[in-house]
């Protein structure tokens, strides 16, 4: 029978257990914990090695009273397994090290508030289905995540057009590679869905110019957000980020660096949007540091996502299907191309590359191919050009 017994001013426990004298430090001067941990020694002494109470004793047992013990009952203590990598804990190391590289200037603060959309709806999805552990999220799975995020973007838009499925993709790529980079995983689970940008069934979604007017005339308190993304072809993330400092009064233009290539665009104001931005001027004084859009309900800087939503409305209120941002640079772009402005014009008002513009402008827009149609079946254009080559012709003949 084992008892505590004080000496010293502290306990100890003394006694026999299968004919061994057993005299060990407790390492406590409290009685009733003494006596509470003697009776746990003899309960985990009686059930044998496979008691569970000798991990609990391993944490309130001096080192060289707990080995004793349990080489006495034949007790191992079993390694613990870590815990599996979770999502939550990828997601905080991918953003702690997207945070670095903002800092950096190596990332963009429109990119990571996009992956951290992106973030938010995997991490719905992973909730819905309960799986947590990065080693379940095989390509099965990310297939399923997929379909759902599929479904949530066709609901939320009315149609597939935005954000599209390859963007989300990319993403998720992106960041499992992470994962494997620090050794979370060994394998890269997600499955890119082509390029983003890339689907050739997609091109330019230009809003066509009856939309446009009935946009402007339900665009209400967000009339000069509409006028901005009209006339600049900015993306969402460089219009809510435009500070009065990069408006020249002067020159009448808008002169900014692009967040996504780095390009520095000189804009030419339109005086339809020129007027708005007096108006909004003359009503708020502002400094040359401060957003020139605000949110009309908050009076803070317009967010992108907020700027996305609110260019919605004004669409469901006009009767127009997602009328998002990028469908005004889309607009912008195919307006001047049908007016007769080059790839290059184009591409330098909207920070982009001419391939980008010949690739996602050019080739998709009805009224462009209507233009060409138009001088291709011009009644005098094929006449026209058999007289010129029949003058060519003719003056080789006289030169050989």
């Amino acid at each position: 029978m084992l008892k505590e017994r004080k000496r010293d001013g502290r306990f100890h426990i003394e006694g026999r257990h299968g004919g061994k004298r057993i005299r060990l430090a407790l390492d406590t001067k409290n009685r009733e914990m003494a006596h509470a941990t003697v009776m746990d020694i003899e309960t985990a002494l009686r059930e044998g090695a496979d008691s569970d109470r000798w991990r609990r004793l391993r944490l309130v047992l001096p080192p060289n009273t707990f080995e004793p013990l349990a080489a006495i009952a034949g007790y191992v203590e079993k390694p613990v397994p870590p815990p599996l990598p979770t999502w939550s804990e990828l997601e905080k190391l991918f953003e702690s090290d997207a945070k670095r590289r903002v800092a950096l200037g190596r990332f963009r603060q429109s990119t990571l508030d996009r992956y951290q959309y992106e973030f938010r709806e995997f991490g719905t999805f992973v909730t819905e289905v309960g799986v947590v552990a990065l080693a379940q999220m095989d390509r099965p799975f990310i297939e399923r995540y997929k379909v759902w995020r599929m479904e949530r973007i066709r609901s939320r838009s009315g149609s597939g057009s935005a954000p599209s499925l390859p963007l989300c993709a990319a993403i998720l790529h992106r960041v499992f590679a992470f994962a494997v980079e620090v050794e979370l995983l060994s394998k890269n689970p997600v499955r890119m869905e082509g390029r983003p940008g890339e689907n050739p069934d997609r091109g330019a979604q230009p809003i066509t110019a009856s939309e446009m007017l009935q946009l402007r005339e339900h665009a209400e308190e967000d009339l000069l957000a509409f006028h901005l993304l009209r006339w600049t072809g900015l993306r969402g993330s460089d219009a809510v980020a435009l500070t009065w400092g990069e408006v020249d009064w002067e020159a009448r233009e808008i002169v900014r660096v692009t967040q996504k290539r780095g390009k520095r665009v000189v804009i030419p104001i339109h005086s339809e949007l020129f007027f708005a931005l007096e108006v909004e001027r003359d009503r708020r004084s502002p400094e040359p540091s401060e957003r020139v859009l605000l949110n009309p309900a908050t009076r803070k800087p317009l967010t992108r996502p907020r700027l996305y939503e609110r260019m919605r409305s004004i669409g469901r209120r006009a009767g127009v299907v997602n009328p998002h941002p990028h469908r005004f640079r889309d607009s912008l772009a195919v307006y001047m191309l049908c007016n007769n402005a080059t790839p290059y014009d184009v591409a330098k008002i909207l920070g982009d590359t001419i391939d980008t513009v010949e690739k996602h402008y050019a080739p998709f827009v009805p009224e462009l191919r209507e233009r060409v149609r138009r001088i291709i079946e011009s009644d005098s254009t094929a006449e026209k050009a058999g007289t010129i080559w029949a003058q060519s012709d003719a003056k080789i003949s006289q030169v050989q």
